[in-house]
């Protein structure tokens, strides 16, 4: 199993967007992934939430990285969210 790495960039939107460390690896293993641009892939997962978000309660939040496989590692570029 490959190491995950996120860059810089990448760590600074989990933090913004309200998604874990835990919850991107998960994403990234066990989640669904296509193909974006550039040879990167995201992969999407949905997680219980019951919690607010910006002053509106959520069921559920949806964790998307966008990662790059490398030949030793995983390389994540940047992490969205949804809530709903």
């Amino acid at each position: 199993m490959k190491p995950i790495r996120l860059t810089k960039h990448a760590s600074e939107r989990c933090l913004s967007r309200g998604a874990t460390l835990q919850e991107v690896e998960q994403a990234i293993r066990e989640g669904v992934r296509e193909s974006v641009k550039a040879n990167r892939q995201m992969s999407r997962m949905n997680f219980v939430f019951n919690d607010y978000w910006g002053n509106v309660f959520y069921p559920i939040k949806q964790v998307a990285p966008i990662f790059s496989e490398e030949t030793d590692e995983i390389v994540v570029i940047t992490v969205y969210t949804y809530y709903f």
